[in-house]
């Protein structure tokens, strides 16, 4: 009998506990809903999004064109195309959206707009785009085909970078390391003409929103971008890595022949040419120069490998 009013006490102990969580969460909302309230007290300029609209669970079974669906929030989208039935998506605005969930295949959209959108865990593969406009779009673990990188990307460099650098990481959540690389190279290429652009150009643009001195903050920060474009691609070309460190050599044998060797003689230059690399390997012997130069050629060395190993690193970690 003892046994069973504890058994008892514990269940009503038990649904007590529920009903104060819940109540707690109630609260909770409650607060948070008197606060957003209070904000638009306190803010009269708060308005209301009234063009927002949410469909959920909806699907296109034909084509569509000349719409607006400005401010919709889709989710669990479908569309479907085919070979017998094609759907198009044609003059369709659907700026400031957001595709959450959807599955949109092997359809078609022609001069569309998606202005400010963001995708979210979406599915568009086999889906074309034609002509479409995504200034400050944003996509977020959602299958798209690479060919949207060259095709659709804005023409602005600065909003070029921004898409190029929102798709990166859209394919390195999916594990795509080959759109990864294609996003890397769209952006890198955006990057620098935008940093050119914003203390070289002429456009209006960049003189307002670079004016006077930042105009040399843009110009160091170009010069440094270039520099480890040349270096090493800014960490994503092993090829101009290795013209790096060709270059390095062909200094060091340079130094030799100049200073430890007849410099009008072509065949001091021969040997100085096969001797630098084991120079700048570190396994050459005996070698007739200054220590503090030595020092140099290994912080050089270790600096290289180093660079070469990230590269490596990035590359594996992508895949």
């Amino acid at each position: 009998m003892n046994l069973i009013k504890i058994i008892w006490i514990k269940i009503i102990g038990g649904d007590s506990k529920k009903d104060e969580g819940s109540g707690k969460k109630l609260d909770e909302k409650s607060a948070s809903s008197k606060k957003s309230a209070d904000l638009v007290e306190t803010h009269p300029e708060l308005k209301d999004n009234l063009n927002r609209k949410v469909l959920t669970d909806k699907f296109f079974s034909d084509s569509i064109s000349d719409t607006d669906l400005r401010y919709t929030v889709f989710v669990r989208l479908n569309a479907v195309g085919s070979t017998k039935k094609q759907i198009l998506f044609e003059n369709v605005r659907f700026d400031h959206s957001i595709f959450d969930s959807c599955y949109i295949r092997d359809c078609i959209f022609d001069s569309c707009s998606f202005v400010g959108c963001r995708f979210s865990n979406s599915n568009f593969h086999g889906s074309k785009f034609n002509g479409c406009k995504f200034d400050y779009s944003n996509f977020d673990k959602t299958q798209v085909d690479v060919d949207i990188l060259e095709r659709e990307a804005p023409w602005q460099e600065n909003l070029k970078m921004r898409f190029a650098r929102s798709l990166r990481m859209n394919f390195q959540q999916l594990g795509d390391a080959e759109a990864v690389n294609k996003a890397i190279s769209l952006e890198l290429a955006a990057t620098e003409q935008h940093l050119y652009k914003s203390w070289a150009s002429n456009e209006s643009y960049y003189i307002k929103k670079y004016p006077g001195i930042i105009k040399i903050t843009r110009f160091l920060l170009w010069l440094r971008f270039r520099a480890l474009d040349l270096l090493w691609g800014n960490g994503e070309s092993l090829m101009k890595l290795f013209r790096t460190l060709i270059v390095i050599v062909i200094l060091i044998g340079v130094f030799d022949t100049i200073f430890y060797r007849n410099s009008l003689d072509l065949s001091d230059y021969y040997k100085s040419a096969t001797e630098a690399p084991a120079i700048f390997f570190g396994v050459a012997k005996d070698l007739p120069y200054h220590s503090f130069y030595l020092a140099i050629i290994t912080v050089i060395r270790l600096t290289l490998f180093a660079l070469f190993t990230t590269i490596l690193v990035k590359r594996f970690s992508r895949r």
